[in-house]
């Protein structure tokens, strides 16, 4: 692994090299960051970001768009206030890496349905309580008498099972490569425990197919450092050689993503499709192997549907053949839902990074977070649930 370390110092230079010496240690210069700046920070991380704002705000390369691929990006480079410093050529893309948003309106049907028709305690993420169904959602679904119980993890729905053993209990596994591996472990834990009252209604997404269906929607994708620390790098890498996706894995704190910044606006200039791993102190090469053989062991590829984006082939995760005992729709037979959103809603075209939105005639008027039209307003991670949060207050 090659790191860059923002010095030109030679002393500092040679006191890291030997501190990591099972690493490659380069200058910002070796790599190509021919830039001085003063290094009067009282930290490290002080001058890192003094030298990465600089790279940035004297950028007067190529336009370029970047789409923040995960909500808690678009969120925190609001909240950072990265906007204001980002030179008018880079456009900044909010795309489909929240997992409430693109959870399709039949997911949320079925919940429903579940709820009202067959009597069972559903155990949710408390974002999707207010996400639209075709006709209804989680709260108007609690609201006719239907048991939602608001959770923090897959754990807490398998604990509350095997307290109430007299319910049958149906947690609602949505989420990409993240939050997966706690999915399938309460799943093991349930069998495991003979529990017989405890199932999932799978929503479970993988990020590449998405990649590929939007690579001509931005020109680098920021890609989220959390589902790379599951998954690794290969797949990134894979797409940035055979079918050319620029992308930079980044964390989430002002210095990681003012580093991603600082090295795709050098990256990308040069012409070339590039991929960076920016967040090697959390991603390595091969990810978290334990956590991609709990997601093999219980669940298998399929088709899957996206809110506003439709259907990508393999995009999903469902339970395997030998776990159907915890798998809602057999279990209980759920009719097939297709589900039907808001025709005045564009999350679809927000999440395609087709328009901003504050394109959209219904923000902030009829759809706000308080009374939601689409996905995108209803979660903390969404791209219209920030842009509402931070643009009212002239950010």
């Amino acid at each position: 692994m090659k790191i860059i370390v923002a010095t030109g110092n030679k002393g500092k230079l040679k006191e890291i090299k030997e501190i990591f010496s099972e690493y490659e240690i380069i200058s910002n210069k070796e790599a190509g960051f021919d830039i001085d700046i003063e290094e009067d920070a009282k930290t490290f991380e002080g001058n890192a970001l003094k030298k990465a704002k600089a790279i940035i705000e004297g950028y007067d390369g190529p336009a370029v768009r970047v789409m923040e691929v995960c909500g808690t990006h678009t969120h925190e480079i609001f909240h950072l206030g990265v906007r204001k410093i980002l030179p008018p050529q880079v456009e900044l893309i909010s795309g489909p890496g929240c997992p409430v948003c693109v959870t399709p309106a039949g997911f949320i049907d079925e919940a429903v349905w579940l709820a009202l028709e067959k009597n069972v305690t559903i155990c949710t993420f408390g974002d999707l309580v207010r996400v639209p169904g075709s006709t209804k959602s989680l709260a108007d679904a609690r609201s006719l008498g239907g048991k939602i119980q608001m959770v923090y993890s897959p754990m807490d729905a398998f604990e509350y099972a095997k307290e109430h053993k007299d319910e049958q209990v149906v947690f609602l596994s949505v989420g990409f490569e993240t939050t997966t591996p706690a999915s399938c472990l309460s799943v093991k834990m349930a069998k495991e425990a003979g529990l017989t009252n405890y199932a999932l209604l799978t929503a479970n997404k993988t990020m590449p197919g998405a990649y590929e269906m939007l690579k001509d929607s931005a020109d680098v994708f920021l890609y989220p450092g959390h589902v790379n620390a599951i998954t690794g790098n290969a797949l990134n890498r894979k797409l940035c050689e055979e079918e050319g996706i620029s992308g930079i894995v980044t964390g989430f704190t002002a210095s990681e993503i003012l580093t991603a910044f600082a090295v795709l606006l050098k990256k990308f200039p040069e012409g070339n499709p590039f991929f960076v791993n920016a967040y090697p102190r959390v991603v390595t090469e091969e990810g978290s192997i334990p956590a991609q053989k709990l997601i093999k062991e219980w669940m298998e590829p399929c088709d899957s549907q996206w809110r506003g984006l439709g259907m990508i082939k393999n995009s999903g995760l469902r339970l395997r053949k030998e776990a159907q005992d915890f798998d809602a729709r057999v279990k209980f037979s759920i009719p097939k839902m297709e589900g039907r959103t808001s025709p005045a809603c564009r999350c679809g075209d927000v999440l395609q990074g087709k328009c901003r939105p504050t394109d959209c005639k219904v923000f902030g008027k009829g759809c706000t977070p308080l009374h939601p039209i689409g996905a995108c307003m209803v979660s903390n991670e969404g791209a219209c649930s920030a842009y509402y949060q931070y643009n009212s207050r002239g950010e």
